[in-house]
């Protein structure tokens, strides 16, 4: 850790702040601003902390940062070096001379596996036994967090039928100095560990390690196929093995260059504690619910420790530029064994890595898109993909409005949108059922098929009269046509919802007295959101929807269908039985005293809180929505 702090100083992507911040709310506050800013700001290093140790925050929330932590210039490299050692592995090899050739690589691959070392780490130059989770600078991110969290922690956990190890990551809400909440959702390789030891009826021993070299994190993350050792892929991607050692209070074993350990226990016949709600990447609060609870038996550090630590929230935050890195490393293994005809993949922000998801293929033949699509609703967790767009090859897919522009042009609403069904990520609150619902995919490949749409070009008279009919609509507060001034057929408008049916009944009404040939896309969603900031438009869009329950199809007398998007909040009114989460922001108090703090956080030039903007879209008070 200290030395990528060094990288960082190195590559001026650093700030230290001397100033005490309070790890409740204010360095939340303040890394928010900062992640949002241009290129996701700087790497955050808060020196005073009201404890012995320093905060580094925003580590990995660039392009540039997740580079620096790999070890690369760029990413692509990596899944480029896995495709060659996968054909080097996978050639036929009939001489010995082929085979002799081998012989380096095999010793490559073994050089990179962890590796247990006798004695003690320097994870244990310091042993706090009894042990007090109080020490540590632990945050409470936002407003209506249930307590603090520690959010970026390995939690490292074993098999206790094949003994394999899985190092997950998953947030833990303190409860009291010895006990922490442990949220793992159910899909998740520790949850199946904890069912495994409830069977055989014995006490799960757990721990967690913070900090070290930020690989290891990155790998804590990566969807891995089971019984793949996550330090095994760290030692891959750092060219080097991970040095084990054993924990001082159970058996399992710990990366002795980590900065901060905390061991202990699960029992699985203990009842489960009441934990959150947390401010979730999302962008919205993830409700609470019940968990296990893991009983802290001993926390050791390295003298000096650092305490590494994220934060969530509304998009963009560092998570995404981690998962900016798995999607560029990982798409070639999904290349090698389950897509061959995949070229490209993006996970844009907005999609908070489960919501949306664009793949490019090399199509062949008929169907291809739905193939793919029903292999990546199959695969791991690219299974909570809500809505999935495959295009062909002859587009980027990492230019929006090129790629927005391509789909109309190749896209016939009632031939390419496919509904489906089936899991959806634990965190999706638009669902009526938990963890379940419908998806949706777009082939946006059928361009040699002769039914090309022809792009609609929209007149400033066409625009202007949309403009004229939102002003008069009493129930319609706000619209944004900027999408169709780039001759993108989607419109957004908000509304003041206070009937069931009052989205469709007033996207069909704007539909049919503005008349203005062309338009695909209707979506509607609630009064308060800046309808001046698309990206924003689109996060809240892609987070409200259920899609098939929320996209309607109207047809025009003399127009082609044109789909109206419900993307307004889901209330009694819609027979909606689960509870709505708030989105998150910070309290005004918090971003009084920060701004009045600023100039000597010596930050730079003063940036306003993202959260003022999203003041109007909280609904209640409360992490869940009250209705009225």
């Amino acid at each position: 850790m200290k030395h990528f702090i060094n990288i960082l100083e190195e590559n001026n992507e650093l700030v230290r702040i001397k100033e005490y911040v309070n790890p409740e709310l204010e360095i939340t506050e303040i890394t928010d601003r900062v992640s949002k800013s241009n290129g996701g700001g700087k790497a955050l290093l808060f020196e005073n902390t009201g404890t012995t140790f320093p905060v580094l925050i925003n580590a990995m929330g660039s392009y540039n940062r997740v580079c620096l932590a790999l070890g690369t210039n760029d990413l692509d490299r990596i899944g480029e070096e896995i495709e060659t050692i996968f054909r080097q592995l996978t050639k036929p090899r009939e001489s010995m001379w082929g085979k002799i050739k081998l012989l380096p690589l095999l010793k490559a691959l073994g050089s990179w596996m962890p590796k247990l070392i006798s004695g003690k780490g320097r994870c244990q130059e310091v042993i706090h036994k009894p042990p007090d989770l109080s020490i540590l600078p632990v945050l409470k991110c936002w407003p209506e967090d249930g307590g603090r969290f520690i959010t970026l922690p390995m939690v490292i956990t074993r098999d206790p039928q094949n003994n394999t190890r899985n190092v997950g990551m998953y947030r833990m809400q303190l409860f009291d100095k010895t006990t922490t909440g442990m949220h793992w959702h159910p899909h998740k390789t520790g949850a199946r560990h904890y069912d495994q030891y409830k069977a055989i009826g014995k006490k799960m021993p757990v721990a967690v390690a913070l900090g070290g070299d930020p690989v290891l994190a990155y790998s804590a993350t990566a969807p891995l196929p089971d019984n793949i050792d996550e330090y095994m892929l760290a030692g891959f991607i750092r060219k080097r093995k991970v040095n084990m050692v054993k924990c001082i209070t159970n058996d399992l074993e710990v990366p002795a260059e980590a900065d901060i350990i905390i061991e202990g226990y699960i029992d699985p016949e203990e009842e489960l504690a009441w934990e959150g709600p947390f401010g979730d990447h999302t962008g919205f609060y993830s409700l609470p619910d019940w968990f296990p609870k893991f009983h802290v038996t001993c926390i050791t550090h390295k003298k000096n420790a650092v305490y590494p630590a994220t934060i969530v929230g509304i998009p963009p935050q560092e998570d995404a530029w981690i998962i900016k890195a798995t999607e560029r490393i990982f798409l070639t293994p999904m290349k090698l064994t389950m897509i061959p005809e995949i070229l490209d993949m993006e996970m844009p922000p907005e999609g908070i890595a489960h919501n949306l998801t664009i793949i490019k293929i090399n199509k062949t033949f008929q169907g291809q898109a739905q193939k793919v699509m029903n292999t990546i609703w199959g695969a791991g967790q690219m299974m909570f993909t809500k809505i999935m767009v495959i295009t062909g090859k002859e587009i980027d897919i990492h230019n929006y409005q090129k790629l927005a522009k391509y789909i109309f042009d190749n896209v016939k609403l009632s031939r390419d949108f496919h509904f489906s069904k089936g899991p959806l990520d634990i965190l999706d609150h638009s669902s009526a059922q938990l963890a379940y619902g419908s998806k949706l995919c777009i082939d946006a490949t059928n361009t040699s098929t002769g039914t090309t749409v022809k792009q609609a070009l929209f007149s400033k008279i066409e625009i202007d009269k949309i403009l004229k009919f939102t002003e008069q609509e009493p129930q319609i507060s706000g619209v944004n046509v900027s999408l169709l001034k780039k001759k993108i057929p989607v419109i957004f408008i908000s509304i003041i919802k206070k009937e069931k049916e009052q989205f469709y009944e007033t996207g069909k009404n704007l539909l049919k007295k503005i008349s203005v040939s062309g338009i695909k896309i209707l979506i509607i969603v609630d009064y308060g959101l800046d309808m001046n900031e698309v990206s924003m438009l689109v996060w809240v869009t892609l987070g409200n929807i259920e899609p098939e329950r929320d996209i309607r199809s109207i047809k025009l007398e003399t127009e082609t269908p044109c789909f109206i998007v419900d993307a307004t909040r889901k209330s009694k009114l819609n027979q909606f039985k689960r509870d709505w989460p708030n989105i998150i922001v910070s309290d005004d108090t918090t971003i009084k005293d920060i701004d009045e703090k600023w100039n000597a956080l010596e930050l730079g030039d003063f940036i306003h809180s993202p959260s003022k903007k999203f003041k109007q879209m909280i609904f209640s008070k409360g992490a869940s929505v009250k209705e009225k």
